[in-house]
């Protein structure tokens, strides 16, 4: 009897086995990506595609300034600064050491330039000088940069300078950056285009400094940002998104993380091999279109009838090539739903799932708002929800 046992467990076990083996090759793998740390995610469909030691402490030298830069567009957004206002350059900015601009306190330089010089020449120059205007010292810059990271949700991150140059503590991780790459894009897509920017130089700049240091704007027309880092201790280290059109969703846009490449050239070509294995071994579906409803439910007390539930968003998620068919949606709301509701209120969640597998659970909102019925109205329906 318990030799029979021994072996229906090592059965079970075995099944177990093959059918977890199963469902990770269903999978599709990522190619081997020379870099310390990497992240892939599909911005439209707001899912992780791949992965490798993303909590993994890591330099992240320039890409420091992504924070740098959403300071500075919320403070053109707030009017604290303007694109033409010019900034005077301090000893300090003009002394800063690695990539530089080339200003000097002889300068009074637009805002504009400066936020081109920070992306395009990678400027740490420039960088302190926005710093300084925004959050007038760098020390209350570099608060306002972990202060925001803290409302960011980014867990593993500490700033110890605006600029990305090494400093005990100035740590981040590739799930961080990407949070971080995500709300730039997000949040500020008017400022988006200064990524895409391939060549720029402020006078008196030399020539040969002109070049944005991602090589992918040059290779890959679909890629349309964003930054570079590269320090002694961080390696080479990119963040790349590219947008590309597909006939079923329209645009599609992916983010990729390579952290801690062996050269300039490396940090490029693994950051070009993983969006195009995003884009290729992955099917984006629209499953629900923005303002449509996924399900209209019975509604108590409120002036209509019932409530439509959808997404102010479309609604797209990415699955393995050749099994969209195997979507499958299941709505969870609570009940009973009791007027009033406002437009964009969150009730229930819709999960998305491939075959029994999650894939991810979103909220559904309410597409419109209902007011409370009056007096007899909510009277009656106390009544009707009590005998139910």
């Amino acid at each position: 009897m318990k030799l029979m046992r021994f072996f229906l467990k090592c059965l079970a076990l075995s099944a177990s086995a093959a059918f977890a083996l199963g469902v990770q090759a269903q999978m599709p793998q990522p190619p081997d990506i020379a870099a310390k740390s990497y992240l892939l995610i599909d911005i439209t469909a707001n899912q992780v595609l791949a992965a490798k030691d993303t909590d993994m402490e890591v330099e992240p030298a320039s890409l420091t300034k992504l924070m740098t830069a959403y300071l500075v567009f919320d403070a053109l957004r707030s009017r604290k600064l303007e694109l033409k206002q010019a900034l005077p350059v301090s000893q300090q900015a003009w002394k800063m050491p690695g990539s530089r601009m080339f200003i000097d306190p002889n300068m009074l330089v637009p805002v504009e330039d400066l936020i081109k010089g920070m992306i395009v020449q990678s400027g740490n120059d420039a960088t302190v000088a926005l710093a300084e205007a925004v959050g007038g010292s760098v020390d209350q810059f570099v608060k306002r940069m972990n202060d925001q990271a803290k409302l960011l949700g980014m867990k593993n991150t500490s700033y110890r300078n605006p600029e990305g140059l090494t400093a005990p503590g100035h740590t981040t991780t590739a799930r961080d950056l990407g949070t971080l790459a995500s709300r730039l894009m997000q949040d500020f897509p008017e400022y988006m285009a200064y990524y895409a920017i391939k060549k720029y130089r402020y006078e008196g700049s030399p020539a040969a400094n002109d070049s944005n240091r991602n090589l992918l704007l040059f290779r890959d027309a679909s890629v349309d940002g964003l930054k570079t880092g590269h320090t002694k201790a961080a390696g080479y280290c990119l963040v790349a998104t590219a947008t590309r059109d597909f006939p079923n969703i329209g645009s599609r846009r992916l983010l990729s993380i390579v952290l801690g490449a062996d050269s300039e050239n490396a940090r490029a070509s693994e950051s070009q091999k993983l969006l195009n294995w995003g884009y290729s071994a992955f099917d984006a579906v629209k499953l629900f279109k923005a303002g449509k409803p996924v399900v209209s439910s019975p509604i108590w007390k409120g002036k209509a009838p019932t409530l439509k539930l959808g997404f102010l968003q479309d609604l797209v998620v990415a699955v393995p090539v050749g099994t969209a068919t195997q979507i499958k949606t299941q709505v969870a709301r609570p009940e009973p739903l009791v007027a009033p509701f406002l437009k964009g209120q969150s009730i229930g969640t819709l999960k998305v799932m491939r075959g029994d597998q999650p894939l991810l659970e979103v909220p559904l909102v309410a597409l419109e708002a209902v007011e409370q019925a009056g007096v007899f109205g909510r009277a009656w329906d106390a009544i009707r929800l009590w005998i139910k």
